[in-house]
């Protein structure tokens, strides 16, 4: 017998499924062992062939007995597909690390089911039920839940899973990251108990691939938690995938295979007929197009708690120095306001997502910059061990006394990261108990870490990034304080104001949840007229996806088209240039020939146009069509392509 088999490793460019032969019985799906020029290598078969004319090598062996389910199959062919990438790219995205050493797929005995008890009945309002039901309603397909922040989204998840458990299937709840998601993970695991199972980045290879195992090998509908991954879990009986805070830029794949863990977990809904939810208060500008259009939309406007509170509001202009007599970071009415929350005893969570103490090191002298010697970007600044670290590639390096360049001795550090803002804070109030919160968080001072001792309101000063702005609800949290708004809205690409608006509409939902009877957020920034910032501060969300569709409609960008980018990478920028010159021409040879309009930018310089890799020029293509972008990036496939890219950054 002959089967085609995908290797799970890029053999050549553009290479696809290899026959081999086996004396097997083997199903689509199987995990077996094939040769590979001198090494054996994970493969899955694909499907049976007729007899070839051609010379075959053997299957090595079978690894396991079970095949992992047919949508897994069907959508590591259609992420190849759909996104250009190699076939065995994708493949190796449904299957954990390390399966062909002797013994690492031996059978997992089925773990206990669970005890049968009642499940839990979840408290719903009336605003919830409503929503909850045009949910149900829809048994089939992706549907969009965008829920003011604090509205309770998360009661809904819990009655949708608890539903589907009751079929007797499983539902996969994928989170941006278990860190910044850590209170509905524990919502989740207390509703649930032992039908959890987590996957998760501190995991270790060995403890990802006894998870994946378990779940291969049950037949037990459970609830997993987890990143974009999660969505390759071998489930042979799924019934939901919900996803949480789907605006994340963590549901894309950066690295090849570049994808979008939405548009795959639609793929795998429609090829299952089961529900997809896509939860979030912020929707992608795109998806809320869409669901809009196709009449998929379920808005959840009202909050949850009845005692919740909208915040006072005060806009402080960055350019107006009369704010700022006592500090040059923070404004008058911010320091007023945590000094009350420190003898009213609550807290103040103070925003801004830059780490680090500086991100501008310079002579004063001749101009000479700290750059990195791998990436040439900006070293920042990182005072506590007095180090300058590339937030890129972590090179890092000491901090020169004099200038490398004309020697001489007038060293300065401009700008500000959560780090100085942290030194800052601990001089003002030196009685205060403070913790930052950014990606320079060991695990013991991770919040995850520290989760119980935020929540119950023991540390008063909360200063942190992105980390603090997602899904925690804090008791004790009466002043949200924006240290620079627009900090992102000055950014060369076209999604910058949606990811500004994304960030301050979170983190101002962290207060007024309906603990206190006051709730203040204090905005500096250096456009206050801003749409983003003034839509953020309101909660409209409608009037700014009517801005930024007008805007996006007249630009000609997505939704109301589709983009691509073509970026070539050579050690040397002579052979870039001449490798995007030859693209480029090719490329408007395919567009003079098409019958449908194809607009191919001119080559340019990347946004990080010189890295430890090389030089990298790019080519941005825009069409009506996406299957046209397709046809004219096939020829590329060698190069670095991106179909339906969230950012040009």
């Amino acid at each position: 017998m002959f089967f085609e088999v995908i290797p799970t490793e890029v053999y050549r460019t553009g290479g696809g499924a290899l026959t081999y032969s086996s004396e097997l019985k083997l199903r689509p799906g199987h995990l077996v062992l094939v040769p590979l020029g001198r090494r054996n290598i994970t493969g899955i078969v694909l499907k049976a062939v007729p007899k070839v004319d051609f010379p075959t090598k053997p299957i090595a062996r079978l690894l396991h007995p079970c095949p992992i389910p047919r949508h897994l199959l069907k959508s590591i062919l259609w992420l190849s597909d759909y996104y250009l990438s190699p076939l065995p790219a994708t493949a190796n995205l449904a299957i954990p690390s390390g399966l062909t050493a002797r013994g690492a797929l031996q059978n997992v005995s089925e773990p206990t089911p669970p005890q049968t008890r009642k499940l839990p009945l979840i408290p719903l309002n009336s605003a919830q039920k409503t929503a909850l039901k045009s949910l149900q309603e829809a048994q089939s397909g992706t549907r969009l839940l965008r829920g003011v922040t604090g509205s309770g989204k998360t009661n809904i998840y819990l009655s949708l899973a608890s539903q589907t458990l009751t079929e007797g299937k499983s539902t996969i709840l994928l989170v941006p990251e278990i860190a910044l998601t850590s209170q509905l993970v524990q919502i989740f695991t207390q509703t649930f108990g032992d039908c959890i199972t987590l996957i998760h980045s501190n995991q270790t290879l060995v403890e990802r691939r006894r998870a994946w195992l378990r779940l291969l090998e049950s037949r037990t509908p459970g609830i997993i938690i987890g990143p974009r991954s999660a969505l390759f879990s071998p489930l042979s009986n799924l019934g939901l995938i919900i996803i949480d805070e789907s605006h994340e830029s963590a549901y894309y794949q950066e690295n090849s295979p570049r994808y979008s863990a939405l548009r795959l977990a639609s793929f795998i809904a429609h090829t299952l007929k089961i529900p997809c939810i896509q939860g979030t208060a912020t929707p992608n500008i795109i998806d809320y197009h869409l669901a809009k259009t196709h009449h998929s939309l379920v808005e959840l406007s009202q909050k949850a708690k009845t005692t919740a509170i909208t915040p006072d509001f005060t806009i402080v202009d960055l350019k107006d120095r009369s704010s700022f007599v006592k500090n040059r970071y923070f404004s008058d009415p911010l320091l007023t306001s945590i000094t009350k929350n420190l003898q009213d005893h609550h807290q103040t969570l103070i925003f801004h997502n830059r780490r680090g103490s500086s991100p501008l090191t310079i002579c004063e002298e001749c101009g000479w910059q700290a750059l990195c010697p791998e990436c040439y970007l900006p070293m920042i600044l990182h005072a506590d061990g007095y180090l300058l670290s590339c937030h890129v590639c972590g090179h890092e390096a000491k901090v020169p006394t004099t200038c490398p360049q004309c020697q001489h001795a007038g060293i300065i550090h401009k700008g500000f990261g959560t780090k100085l803002l942290e030194t800052e804070l601990s001089r003002l109030f030196p009685e205060a108990k403070i913790a930052r919160f950014d990606g320079d968080n060991t695990k013991k001072t991770a919040l995850s870490g520290l989760y119980e001792d935020v929540k119950s309101g023991k540390i008063d000063l909360l200063i942190g990034t992105q980390t603090l702005a997602r899904g925690l609800d804090l008791p004790h949290l009466a002043t949200v304080g924006i240290v620079q708004a627009d900090s992102g809205l000055s950014l060369p690409d076209f999604a910058a104001e949606e990811r500004a608006y994304d960030l301050l509409t979170q983190v101002i939902g962290r207060v007024g949840r309906g603990h206190l009877d006051r709730a203040q957020v204090i905005v500096q920034t250096y456009q206050p007229d801003h749409p983003a910032i003034r839509t953020a501060l309101s909660a409209d969300y409608t009037a700014f996806a009517s801005y930024l569709l007008r805007k996006r409609r007249g630009q000609q960008l997505p939704p109301f088209t589709y983009l691509a980018r073509l970026a070539i990478t050579y050690k040397t920028e002579k052979t870039t240039l001449s490798k995007i010159r030859a693209a480029y021409q090719t490329l408007t040879k395919f567009a003079s020939t098409s019958t449908s309009p194809l607009i191919i930018s001119p080559p340019m310089p990347a946004f990080h146009e010189r890295t430890n890799r090389g030089f990298t020029w790019e080519i941005i293509l825009k069409s009506s069509s996406r299957d046209l972008l397709r046809q004219a990036l096939t020829p590329f496939t060698q190069f670095h392509i991106e179909l339906d890219p969230p950012s040009l950054l």
